[in-house]
């Protein structure tokens, strides 16, 4: 006759584990009833801040990729260095490029786009 494998069940590790499962399920809901107070203006403050944040960093890199173009150029290597130029003020106009747009057409009031609270 076969012997069927069974594991053995470890009584500490599934107490464990059922307290955790326990602990989640319990957390889950106050969560769901929050879902009455609902702010869009809290989300749209939180998109713009860490679009805002973004934008910082990405004002950074345009920046450093001017600079690179530079010392490119100074290296010897025009064409990279031109490209790294032009690409670099790319980037770090973009935000103001877009923000100007919503601005232009008027968005800018009720749209997430801007530099945040800061």
């Amino acid at each position: 006759m076969k012997k069927l494998f069974v594991p053995k069940i470890n009584r500490a590790r599934l107490r464990s584990l059922l307290t955790v499962a326990a602990l989640l399920a319990l957390n889950v809901l106050p969560a769901f009833a929050q879902s009455t107070t609902f702010n869009s203006t809290d989300l749209k403050t939180g998109i713009s801040n860490s679009l805002a944040v973004i934008m910082m960093f990405g004002f950074v890199l345009g920046i450093s990729a001017v600079i690179y173009g530079g010392f490119a150029i100074r290296r010897g290597d025009v064409d990279q260095g031109k490209m790294s130029i032009i690409g670099g003020a790319i980037i770090a106009a973009a935000p103001a490029a877009v923000f100007a747009f919503y601005k232009i057409f008027g968005l800018d009031t009720s749209s997430a786009v801007g530099v945040g609270n800061f």
